[in-house]
């Protein structure tokens, strides 16, 4: 199979070398120190957090000064280190080897010489403090990057009752750690890519040597550097720029806060991708059957998990189905409802001035209403407007008589499955398909609901994750997978990793070393 094929004939843009020369700067390094700072307060715009320490070499009337912005740095090290050791006796050092004695000297491990405005420019703009000597036209970038971060804590969107309680901040280095604590492996690999046409943003591919597909891992550096914004603010702009199909509901990459989903994944054979300033990670390639698992499926014993599974699979099929369902029966199909079932919905219709479709998206409009309001309050607040105005709302509008009780019970169980999701990105594909069902169940009644899985289910057949079938790993069928699909097998049979990823590595229990 060509790799062209391979990867659905998926076109990507790449940088426009026009665009990309807009950042750079045409002012050149020189050797006067005065000039060289003038020209680098005039690329920045002379900003207020600039800090500029001219002084000299100790023992020597050999003029230098370190620039850095505050707060990017770690103040401590730059005050304690840095400064020490310019003060420092250096009578009898060669300028051309200052660098030679920073490195013993200070306690930093990333110093490297430069000669060029651009990466000095890019390398202060990321924290790093930058060293000018007079009468030398190169300087030395010092890695001083620190400043205030946010502590580790648990994952607000994926909260497990039983599992580790890490989740990834917004500093892409303290993220890697994280992986490589829970990944002891020397094979364990990161690609660093520097992105963004006016501000660079540091995005990281990881991956494991010797077990990933290597096409897999080509191809998600090839899409990565083919990302041309001005600034990639989150892991949600990777995602939209290097995904297979912008047009589909379905999230072809899972996002995750969580470091053992992401380590996981890699020891299954799948790529990481973490971006510099967000706690989401993405996870690819993927499939729908994936969207739906969760890692506390695999820390309870297998028959819980399992039916666990289950009853998400049950929630995700009420969420997307039950109010078109409920339309085509009352508006098409009454004589396939039970007769006393049929009066009873009747007469809780009885005065209802709506079709049972308007009724249905009077409610499932006002439900999304609630559910985005009570997203976007604090945390405490928005549980009591989801819950109390549901109530208030719903108890209103059968009182009024606008709709029937029995459709408020529909709507809330809607709401209720859509909760059984852990995915947050796929649960708003399905707010969208139940739309889609609900007004092909309006037209054609059942046959219409059928239309539309029917199409529904062509598309999930022909999208494609980094070359991986959606549908997988049940068309095409894979079926030594699907011991991990739909119900969870015990974990002693869980030795192989799955099928569809082609990984170079299929054993996943006989190897201790992957974990040792």
């Amino acid at each position: 199979m060509s790799r062209t094929s391979f990867f659905n004939r998926r076109k990507l843009k790449t940088n426009k070398p026009e665009q990309q020369n807009q950042t750079k700067t045409t002012i050149e390094l020189g050797k006067n120190l005065a000039e060289n700072l003038k020209n680098i307060k005039t690329i920045l715009g002379e900003p207020s957090d600039l800090i500029v320490r001219e002084t000299t070499l100790g023992g020597t009337d050999k003029k230098c000064a370190i620039v850095y912005i505050s707060g990017l740095v770690d103040q401590d090290l730059v005050n304690n280190n840095i400064l020490k050791v310019i003060q420092s006796n250096m009578n009898e050092i060669d300028p051309n080897q200052i660098d030679v004695v920073f490195q013993e000297k200070i306690a930093i491990t990333d110093i490297k010489k430069d000669n060029k405005f651009d990466e000095s420019i890019d390398s202060l703009l990321s924290g790093s403090t930058i060293f000018f000597l007079d009468e030398t036209d190169t300087v030395l970038i010092l890695g001083t990057a620190g400043g205030e971060k946010r502590s580790i804590e648990e994952p607000q969107s994926e909260a497990l009752i039983r599992g580790p309680r890490e989740g990834f901040v917004e500093s892409v280095q303290t993220n890697v750690a994280l992986i490589r604590r829970d990944i002891k492996n020397s094979n364990l690999r990161f690609n660093y890519h520097d992105v963004g046409n006016k501000s660079k943003r540091t995005i990281v591919v990881s991956y494991i040597d010797g077990i990933v597909n290597p096409t897999i891992v080509q191809e998600v550096n090839r899409r990565v550097k083919s990302i041309d914004l001005d600034l990639v603010a989150e892991s949600g702009f990777v995602e939209q720029w290097i995904e297979d199909s912008f047009l589909s509901p379905f999230p072809q990459m899972i996002n995750t806060e969580r470091p053992d989903r992401v380590a996981s994944s890699l020891l299954q054979g799948k790529v990481g991708i973490l971006v510099d300033g967000t706690p989401f990670a993405l996870i690819a390639p993927t499939t729908y059957s994936e969207t739906l698992k969760s890692l506390e499926d695999y820390y309870e014993r297998w028959i819980v998990g399992s039916l666990i599974r289950i009853l998400r699979y049950i929630g995700t099929f009420l969420a997307l189905l039950l109010p078109a369902i409920y339309i085509a029966l009352v508006s098409y199909h009454q004589g396939m409802i039970p007769t006393q079932l049929a009066f009873s919905i009747a007469a809780a219709r009885e005065g209802v001035p709506f079709p049972s479709f308007v009724e249905a998206m009077l409610m499932i409009i006002t439900m999304e209403i609630l559910q985005e309001a009570g997203a976007r309050l604090p945390k405490n607040l928005g549980q009591t407007v989801g819950i109390v105005g549901g109530l208030v709302i719903g108890d209103s509008a059968v009182s009024a008589g606008i709709v029937s009780p029995i459709m408020v019970i529909v709507v809330a169980l809607t709401a209720i499955s859509s909760f059984t999701n852990p995915s947050y990105s796929v649960g708003i594909g399905f707010r969208m398909l139940r739309l889609f069902f609900m007004v092909a169940a309006a037209i054609f009644g059942l046959y219409g609901i059928i239309l539309a899985y029917i199409m529904l289910n062509i598309h999930v057949a022909n999208l494609k994750s980094f070359g991986i079938p959606y549908s997988a790993p049940f068309a095409p069928a894979f079926v030594k997978d699907w011991k991990d699909s739909v119900i969870r097998a015990p974990i002693t049979m869980l030795e192989k990793r799955p099928t569809y990823l082609k990984p170079e590595e299929r054993q996943e229990k006989s190897k201790n070393e992957e974990k040792s």
